[in-house]
């Protein structure tokens, strides 16, 4: 999983990689970010396995493979691994990028990073969407997709991302998976957070919202 901050809370600080510039190159390319988010979120798996999951070319999958493992997010699963086909496993559960400094010195790198995390959130919506009608009604009844405009200072809109991330960091992370960590019936549910500065076209000139962005959808 990666996103700007990682709001979702570790069991262990070890988890969690902080990117550097050389990370941050690494992941600016949608490719490379679905690639760690499959091995994350299934475990380890081979180029051709995963290549299948993403309609690409084994040859280009072992490529982008090899760029995660010289940044450090992947590494070969050895104990997998056989002469003919390597297996590769994420070294980390979580992304962290909250350092602003290197937003400013890596300026395309960060756009580019933060596009290909926006395209990866895409993709996991329309997945749950392509799949909502074979899903338990249950599980359909607990999808929710909406967003609220919103007038906040940089303050508030800030303290409103951190208290998102405190309210996510209170569930069960997805890696509960052992003997007892995790109730029966639990399943993986992705939540993605956005706060999205809105600073063109969202006031009329009298300061009302505009209509057509106000209701919850």
């Amino acid at each position: 999983m990666s996103d700007s901050r990682s709001p979702y809370a570790p069991h262990d600080d070890r988890d969690v990689v902080v990117l550097d510039a050389k990370g941050l190159r690494a992941l600016a390319h949608p490719v490379r970010v679905q690639l760690l988010g499959l091995l994350r979120r299934n475990g380890p798996s081979t180029a051709t396995l995963l290549a299948a999951r993403l309609g690409l070319t084994s040859g280009a999958t072992s490529y982008h493979l090899r760029q995660l493992s010289a940044a450090g997010f992947v590494e070969e699963d050895e104990e997998r691994g056989n002469a003919r086909e390597r297996w590769w496993r994420s070294v980390h559960r979580l992304t962290s990028f909250g350092d602003l400094t290197l937003r400013d010195r890596e300026p395309e790198a960060t756009l580019a990073f933060l596009q290909s995390v926006a395209v990866s959130h895409a993709q996991a919506t329309q997945r749950t969407l392509n799949g909502l009608d074979t899903m338990p009604r249950e599980w359909r009844e607990t999808l929710g997709l909406g967003d609220r405009l919103l007038r906040l200072t940089q303050q508030e809109a800030r303290q409103l991302r951190n208290e998102l991330d405190e309210v996510v960091a209170r569930y069960r992370p997805a890696s509960a998976t052992g003997p007892g960590e995790a109730p029966e019936g639990a399943e993986g549910v992705q939540v993605v957070l956005h706060v999205l500065p809105d600073l063109e076209g969202s006031f009329d000139s009298d300061g009302r919202e505009l209509d057509q962005n106000e209701d919850e959808r």
